[in-house]
C-alpha cells in the first residue's frame, strides 16, 4: 500500500551542494543513471529538511507529524522506456529522527529511513546544525546564516543559475532494500524561492570520506535555504536498475 499524495509544510530545506569530479559520481551511481553537469561539474549534496503538519492529503493539518530529515543525493539525468531523457536525484541514503518516518518508509510511503539525532538552533536569519545517523555512517555539521549572494567560488555564477538548476529535480529515486529497485517519489512545491546561506563551517562525513571521494574530487560549492513553503510528496513509480 502506498499513499497517493501526502502533504504539509517545509518549515526549513537546507541544500548543502558539493561540486563533483564526474568519473568519480558515476561510481556511486546506478548504471542507469549519469550524473547531471553544470560547467563540466557533478553536483551533490544533503538535503536536510524540517516538515511538519505531515499527513495524507484528506486529512486536518493538526493531525499531521513533525520530522527532521536527510536526504544525501545526486543530481541525475537518465532515459525513460521511451528513451525520453529525465531528471531527478538518486539518493543513496535517508535519515530522520521521526520514528514513523523510520517504520513506515519503503512501505507507507516511499525512502527506507536510517534513524539519526539531531540538534537545531535557528532564528530568523542563522542557523546552527547538526545530525549524526544512529549506526554511525553519517555526520553533519554546519553554521551559517541567510545571505544575498553565492559564494565567490561557487560554480555558478548566480542565485538564478543554481535555482534553475535545482528546481527541475523534483523526482527523487532512493535505494532499497531490494538491490534492483529504487523507490520513487515526487516532490510539488506551492512556489519554488531559496536564498543563498552562507556557511562559517560545513563538514560532512559522507564527501570528506577519500575512499569514497578521492583528494580534492569533491568540493563545497554553496548552500540554498527554503523557508515556510506548503508542498506534496507524490509516490513515482519504482525505478529498476
Amino acid at each position: 500500500m502506498r499513499l497517493p499524495t501526502i502533504e504539509g509544510t517545509i518549515r526549513r530545506r537546507i541544500l548543502v551542494n558539493y561540486r563533483v569530479d564526474p568519473a568519480v559520481i558515476q561510481r556511486h551511481l546506478p548504471s542507469r543513471f549519469r550524473p547531471k553537469l553544470y560547467e563540466g561539474r557533478a553536483v551533490a549534496g544533503i538535503c536536510l529538511i524540517r516538515l511538519e503538519h505531515i499527513r495524507p492529503k484528506i486529512l486536518p493539518a493538526f493531525i499531521g507529524i513533525n520530522s527532521e530529515n536527510a536526504a544525501h543525493r545526486i543530481a541525475v539525468l537518465w532515459d525513460d522506456e521511451q528513451g525520453v531523457t529525465r531528471e531527478g536525484v538518486f539518493i543513496p541514503r535517508r535519515d530522520t529522527n521521526s520514528e514513523i518516518n523510520h517504520l513506515m518508509g519503503g512501505r507507507i510511503f516511499p525512502g527506507e529511513h536510517n534513524k539519526a539525532a539531531f540538534t537545531v538552533q535557528e532564528s530568523e536569519t542563522e542557523i546552527s546544525f547538526s545530525m549524526e545517523s544512529r549506526d554511525g555512517e553519517v555526520k553533519v555539521d554546519l553554521a551559517g546564516r541567510i545571505s544575498d549572494a553565492l559564494p565567490n567560488s561557487s560554480v555558478f555564477p548566480s542565485l538564478s543559475a543554481a535555482s534553475s538548476f535545482f528546481e527541475p529535480g523534483s523526482l527523487g529515486y532512493s535505494v532499497t532494500g531490494d538491490a534492483h529497485r529504487l523507490d520513487g517519489i515526487e516532490l510539488e512545491t506551492k512556489e519554488w524561492r531559496v536564498e543563498p546561506l552562507t556557511l562559517d563551517r560545513v563538514n560532512s562525513s559522507f564527501f570528506a570520506d577519500e575512499e569514497r571521494f578521492p583528494k580534492g574530487s569533491a568540493e563545497f560549492d554553496h548552500a540554498l535555504i527554503m523557508r515556510n513553503i506548503a508542498h506534496e510528496w507524490h509516490s513515482a513509480s519504482d525505478l529498476y536498475v
